[in-house]
């Protein structure tokens, strides 16, 4: 690529991204009810790609289906609202959330979120926490702390957007892994694109604040301007990002397969929602995560 067709499309895409994850104010302790609360967008904080990301890496067509495990009781809308919630951390010395996902896992332990929820900028973050089940502050599932996070090689080397996928295995509470108290969702890799899917996720930038987790759901289509990754009509903001998008998602249960994160939005397109496909790398990250 030549030095000036970079520098065009680094500055359009300076215009163009803003990843949805949100600092939050400072509190002590840490991730009390109130410093929950306090989250706002986190936009403020992101810097757009330095060039055009390549296509995501295919393989073999693969669904890891959930494997029922006994968890805690469904509210009415389903094992979503026990699998989804909030992810706390430290960015560079910044409160900061983003949103998550528990999948299926050998270790019971595995964490699906965003790239840029789990390392930015150089810097992978600190103090991560899962709060499953996030409401308006409380934890009715408990704080999950994170053993490791890892992402794919892509976003670990350059923050490739379409690779914007992190996980973490988080550390068992009272004696307990994570899917065995609140379930898990199943997971997808390799999957056709332009299918109808689910998105849930907390955002916090207005019309929202936070406190309750929102869901969007319709046809996808294929990003036709910069990336390649899965797009939805969806008005979710800042604070959504690493909510988990869903195949075959069934209402009256709150079950699906998870295919891909709340990743990104443009400035200029607002009301709709961009997330990474989960090709082969996403897999090698999956199993990497569910053997750790």
């Amino acid at each position: 690529m030549k030095h000036t067709k970079t520098a065009v499309i680094t500055a359009i895409l300076s215009l163009a991204f803003a990843l949805v994850g949100t600092p939050a104010q400072a509190a002590k302790p840490f991730w009390t009810p109130d410093a929950m609360r306090a989250a706002v967008p986190m936009d403020s904080l992101v810097k757009a790609p330095a060039a055009t990301p390549a296509d995501v890496a295919r393989g073999q067509s693969a669904i890891i289906q959930s494997i029922p495990n006994g968890g805690g009781p469904w509210t009415g809308g389903g094992k979503v609202t026990q699998t989804a919630g909030r992810v706390f951390f430290l960015f560079n010395g910044q409160k900061a959330s983003c949103s998550g996902d528990a999948v299926t896992s050998t270790n019971g332990s595995v964490v699906v979120t965003a790239g840029h929820c789990v390392k930015y900028q150089g810097s992978w973050h600190t103090q991560w926490v899962f709060v499953p089940g996030y409401d308006n502050g409380n934890a009715p599932y408990g704080q999950w702390s994170a053993k490791t996070t890892l992402t794919t090689p892509q976003w670990e080397a350059s923050e490739d957007i379409n690779y914007d996928v992190g996980m973490a295995v988080v550390n068992p509470l009272n004696g307990q892994r994570l899917t065995d108290v609140v379930g898990a969702q199943g997971i997808a890799f390799n999957q056709p694109k332009n299918q109808n899917m689910y998105t849930f996720g907390y955002p916090a930038a207005a019309p929202y604040d936070g406190t309750k987790l929102i869901y969007c759901s319709g046809s996808t289509f294929t990003d036709f301007l910069l990336t390649k990754d899965h797009g939805m009509s969806c008005n979710m903001t800042g604070g959504s990002s690493g909510g988990p998008w869903f195949l075959s998602f069934n209402e009256s249960t709150g079950t699906g397969v998870q295919a891909s994160v709340n990743s990104f939005g443009y400035n200029f397109l607002p009301g709709y929602m961009f997330g990474p496909y989960f090709g082969t790398d996403a897999q090698n990250l999956y199993n990497r995560a569910q053997a750790a």
